[in-house]
Order: C-alpha cells, then sequence, then structure tokens
C-alpha cells in the first residue's frame, strides 16, 4: 500500500465521481481508476460500488475513510514539523494561555521560538476556558494551553503535563512548616480564592466536597498576581498550580492531600481545521519547554 493510494481513496470518497476526484489530485481518469483497483486488491476487500449513473462507499470503505483521513493528517503534520525545523517560517501564531502557564512556560517557549523563527509575530491572550474554546471556534486563536475540556467535542486536546495544585502560603504561616497538608485541615481557615467561574476553582471545590471541607472564603480575585498578593497581605493562603509561583517568589507552596487536587494541562485545537506548520512548531517546541520545567 502506498502513500498515493491512500489520498486518492481519499479525493474519491469525498467527491464520489471519478473525473472530480481525478482533477483534484491531478491525475488522469483511468490512472485514478485503476490506482483505486490496486487498493482494492492488496485489502482483498472492495472499498467503492459502481454503476454507470453512480459512484458510492461500501460498509468496508465508509469504516476505512476516517482512518484513513486521521492518518494522513498525522503524516501531514510530522511532514509540516520537518520542514518547520530545517527553515525559517514567517507569518502570526496566536495563543490563548491559563494564567499558570503564561508566568514562565509560555514566555521562555516563545522567545525559544523566535529565536528560531524570527518572521514570526506571536500574541499571546490569557483567557478562561470558556473563552479560549470559543475563540478557537471563532478562528480568533490558532491553540491554546489549558487544563482539559469536558464537553467540548469540537475540540483536539493533547495532554502536556499533570499540574498538582497545592497550598500557597507566607513562610510565617502556622501550614508552611508541614510537608503536607490534608484537605480537611483547611476546613474553616480563612483563604483567598479563584472565582468560581474558573475551572481550577471547581476542581478545588470538588477536593473540599470530597473531603467534607468548608473554608472561610474572604476574597476572591480572577488573577495569579492579584491572589499572591492578597496572601502576602491578609496571611489566609490560595491554591493554585505550584506553576503560579514565579522562581523569585517568597511564598511557600505545600502540598496537598487527602485528596491531592490535580489537573491536565495540554494543548487545545479546533478539530475543524487542519494545524499550520506554525502551530505545529510551536507545539512540539512547548512539549520540550513543559517537559523540563516540570522534570518529566
Amino acid at each position: 500500500m502506498e502513500l498515493r493510494h491512500l489520498r486518492y481513496f481519499v479525493a474519491l470518497a469525498e467527491r464520489l465521481n471519478f473525473t472530480a476526484a481525478a482533477e483534484q489530485v491531478h491525475v488522469t481518469q483511468p490512472t485514478l481508476s485503476h490506482q483505486i483497483k490496486q487498493l482494492e486488491n492488496e485489502l482483498d476487500l472492495a472499498l467503492f460500488e459502481r454503476n454507470e449513473r453512480r459512484v458510492s462507499l461500501t460498509a468496508a470503505g465508509m469504516l476505512f475513510l476516517p482512518r484513513v483521513i486521521e492518518a494522513l493528517r498525522v503524516l501531514d503534520g510530522g511532514t509540516a514539523l520537518l520542514k518547520a525545523s530545517t527553515g525559517s517560517l514567517t507569518g502570526h501564531l496566536r495563543i490563548a494561555t491559563s494564567q499558570t502557564f503564561n508566568i514562565v512556560i509560555v514566555p521562555r517557549t516563545v522567545l525559544l521560538f523566535r529565536q528560531q523563527h524570527e518572521g514570526v509575530r506571536v500574541t499571546i491572550e490569557e483567557l478562561t476556558l470558556a473563552d479560549m474554546t470559543q475563540s478557537l471556534r471563532d478562528g480568533d486563536m490558532d491553540l491554546a494551553i489549558a487544563y482539559q475540556p469536558t464537553e467540548d467535542r469540537d475540540m483536539e486536546f493533547e495532554p502536556l503535563c499533570d499540574e498538582e495544585l497545592v497550598l500557597v502560603t507566607r513562610t510565617d504561616h502556622v501550614l508552611a512548616r508541614r510537608k503536607r497538608v490534608r484537605m480537611i485541615e483547611l476546613h474553616g481557615r480563612d483563604m483567598v480564592m479563584l472565582p468560581q467561574r474558573f475551572k481550577t476553582r471547581q476542581i478545588i471545590e470538588e477536593a473540599f466536597a470530597s473531603a467534607g471541607t468548608v473554608p472561610n472564603v474572604i476574597i476572591e480575585s480572577g488573577t495569579i498576581p492579584s491572589l499572591l498578593t492578597l496572601v502576602r497581605e491578609t496571611h489566609a493562603p490560595t491554591i493554585l498550580s505550584r506553576h503560579a509561583l514565579p522562581p523569585d517568589s517568597t511564598l511557600k507552596a505545600v502540598p496537598l492531600e487527602s485528596p491531592r487536587p490535580t489537573r491536565t494541562t495540554g494543548l487545545i485545537y479546533s478539530s475543524g481545521r487542519p494545524r499550520t506548520p506554525i502551530e505545529t512548531a510551536f507545539g512540539a517546541l512547548l512539549r520540550k519547554v513543559a517537559a523540563s520545567h516540570v522534570g518529566l
């Protein structure tokens, strides 16, 4: 089985017309017909039903088509990545990201990416998960970096790493000296938190509920810098990803347990369009930076 056989099969499956499909793949109609026959002989299955009036897929052809489309998409993405790694790209890359990843990992990746591809202009925006997926649908963003969407079936998610959510507190807080803090120990304690609209807060609330814990949330704030300032000024801890603390932070991160709240972060793409070489190259570099940062 050769690659051209698969491309010819997809073209005919999409057009269901030998003349139109042959024009699409730039071969003659007899050549296309011969190549399709070769593929069917190799599979020992009929992929198309042919008569004088129409061409249609057989049951085998309908089963085969989505697998071939996916295989070609992966192969084309790999080819684009190889081309991107050997030459300089140009264009505009629009990235939506969570606040956590935009502290160290995304800026570091963008700087490295720009060293390799000076002709690419990069735009970074911090958005909520809901806004990210909508921006991808609308074509306002090219890719997103966040935790996994649970209900967006038109999105493709590629995991990068698991993020541990930790207790962030001042070094003079009574819990700062602990190696680990159980969730139940936060019951009734003053805390500052992200608002309920954030998926991270929802993950934390699920962990609280599992432990039977109800903290006293005194202030809610929607940005990480604001939360960290509030932790320093109010003496009330918060819960954030371990990656939310800058390298020079004076605050302490203490692991949580029983349960240990985590979230899976990854790349999110719209499944409605193919990826560009710029997106593919950036995604590959981001994986390297993220793996190095979290010690994977």
